[in-house]
């Protein structure tokens, strides 16, 4: 027997489902869909990883960035994973098969909150809070990568905007508790 989703995430799948139709329907131009595809395995892990990794050439304290990240990322994650396996919300490919097309492999069933975002959102504070120069690299790459995972119909916007809040609120807990 499967976990019974939130009332609250069958009123918000009928009130965000022709908008992420709609969204996920632009994946249908190929140049596009490439695009987000690219953004979303950027945001698996290997863009944060050398983030992570980058911080002692990028800064003067750095090496403290690499443990303050790390220690971030993981409490993140811990946290996500509880959330993400307790709300159970199905993602919108499963829940309307035909009007929302998957164009990239979902890791899991459930879609609340978008990990993918959360981890860019949190990540781009951080680097931005000690590196401000970097941007004008990061918030587009983050941006994208939120759009990605509307685009390729494995996100909600709720989804999203849930995991962005979440990313923000893990990067200014690290900031005030590890600076």
């Amino acid at each position: 027997m499967r976990p019974r989703p939130l009332v609250v995430f069958d009123r918000l799948d009928l009130l965000e489902w022709q908008f992420c139709q709609r969204i996920s329907r632009l994946s249908t131009y190929r140049p596009w869909r490439i695009t987000l595809q690219a953004a979303s395995r950027l945001g698996d892990w290997p863009v944060w990883v050398l983030l992570i990794l980058a911080q002692p050439w990028l800064q003067p304290n750095g090496a403290w960035r690499v443990l303050q990240y790390s220690v971030i990322a993981l409490f993140a994650v811990a946290v996500y994973r509880l959330v993400k396996t307790r709300l159970c919300r199905e993602r919108p490919f499963i829940t309307y098969s035909e009007g929302i097309e998957c164009c990239e492999p979902a890791r899991d069933r459930y879609s609340f909150p978008s990990g993918h975002t959360m981890h860019a959102v949190m990540f781009s504070v951080l680097v931005v809070a000690h590196t401000p120069w970097l941007l004008p690299v990061v918030l587009p790459l983050t941006l994208l990568i939120a759009i990605s995972r509307v685009g390729l119909g494995l996100h909600y916007v709720s989804d999203v905007l849930a995991g962005a809040a979440m990313g923000y609120a893990f990067a200014l807990a690290s900031l005030y508790w590890m600076g």
